[in-house]
């Protein structure tokens, strides 16, 4: 049996770098858990400074805020990638960092994460480098059309990346390419798209949810179905090559690992996620542990369960153009688990919430979501 070389105990402090919604169901989860929660943010009140014992408000690029957060905590986590390296590596000796800088440096850049997914042997989009208008049409012409030009960092819910289907496309790619470091993507034909939350502790425990059935609007995750609408065995290779992956980097925490299951059979990872996932909302309702338990489990070093899906469910994501359409159905689904994320501004595409419904009958529930017609747009 493993010996455990530090533990948080009940009543010590997580300090959480973001204040955004991830970060409010990590601080909701840790508090339930008995544990004290700081909030490093530069919004006041922001959704994860609501639920918190108390906020830093600063920068996230601002040292001492940085160095005050440390201090006053017993374990340093973070709820996005655009952490700053050089900050979190000049306080890991002021507070236990448990998923250290390793896992942040490969997967803040798409030519870093994919050079390390090959490396795991794991199948990725063919992919080459781009710097300048030179690199992008060298490259096009090696990969082909269709392809995904993509920022090599800060991209999300599709900013930053432009998809080229001729040379008429090149065009449009001038403000990525003004970033200096972007990455051309050949084009996966794909079946669905998929997603897996892995956690791991410090002592190498490991745990693994059920596969995730994506479905985006525009670039935005709008649905996620559980468990996806493939065979079992495509599942369990899924949860295998995630597991694989959290072994691979090292996982402190919880990982999302996207992929694609493509038109030939075989799963192509996409992107990965240091930090709990849009597409692990599901679990908080539908599973023993929630992903939010479980990366606060291993970033604690708590010895990490089984997790179990208790019930089929589909959640889906409420955005700002969503707001009033899903406010006016609370009133008549009472089986429907609304959240809000408590966002002082409602912005068309921004996320807002999202809505959880555990069914027996995904087609009933997708047609009872649908014929709502708030998602129409």
């Amino acid at each position: 049996m493993l010996t455990l070389t530090k533990i948080i105990q009940q009543g010590q402090t997580i300090g959480i770098i973001g204040g955004g919604q991830l970060g409010q169901m990590m601080a909701l989860d840790a508090k339930q858990t008995g544990m004290k929660v700081i909030i490093l943010d530069p919004t006041p009140h922001c959704p994860a400074g609501q639920v918190a014992d108390d906020q830093i408000v600063a920068e996230y690029a601002d040292v001492k805020a940085i160095e005050e957060l440390a201090r006053r905590s017993d374990v340093l986590t973070y709820e996005f990638e655009n952490v700053d390296l050089n900050a979190l590596r000049d306080v890991a000796d002021k507070v236990y960092v448990p998923q250290g800088t390793h896992l942040l440096y490969t997967t803040k850049n798409r030519i870093r994460e994919k050079t390390f997914l090959r490396n795991a042997g794991l199948k990725t989009a063919p992919f080459l480098p781009v710097k300048n208008r030179q690199d992008l049409e060298k490259a096009v012409a090696e990969i082909g059309y269709p392809c995904v030009l993509k920022t090599c960092e800060g991209g999300y819910d599709g900013h930053g990346q432009e998809i080229l289907h001729s040379d008429a496309d090149l065009a449009k790619c001038a403000g990525i390419l003004s970033t200096k470091d972007a990455i051309l993507e050949g084009w996966v034909p794909f079946k669905l798209e998929c997603s897996v939350m892995v956690g791991r502790n410090e002592n190498g425990a490991i745990t693994v949810f059920p596969v995730s059935e994506n479905i985006h609007h525009d670039e935005i995750l709008h649905i996620s179905i559980v468990p996806a609408r493939i065979a079992p065995e495509l599942q369990e290779r899924a949860k295998q090559m995630a597991i694989k992956i959290a072994y691979a980097i090292d996982l402190r925490g919880i990982l999302g690992v996207e992929m694609f299951v493509g038109n030939d059979g075989e799963i192509y990872i996409n992107e990965l996620a240091p930090r709990p996932h849009n597409s692990g909302h599901y679990s908080i309702e539908a599973c023993n542990f929630s992903q939010f338990a479980i990366h606060n489990r291993a970033v604690c070093n708590w010895p990490l369960p089984k997790i179990e899906l208790l019930h089929p469910v589909i959640m889906v994501n409420v955005l700002g153009q969503h707001v009033q359409g899903v406010r006016k159905q609370i009133p008549k689904k009472p089986n429907w688990h609304f959240h809000d994320y408590g966002k002082a501004e409602i912005r068309h595409n921004r996320k807002m919430g999202h809505v959880t419904i555990l069914t027996d009958d995904f087609t009933a529930t997708l047609k009872e979501i649908a014929d709502t017609h708030i998602w129409d747009e």
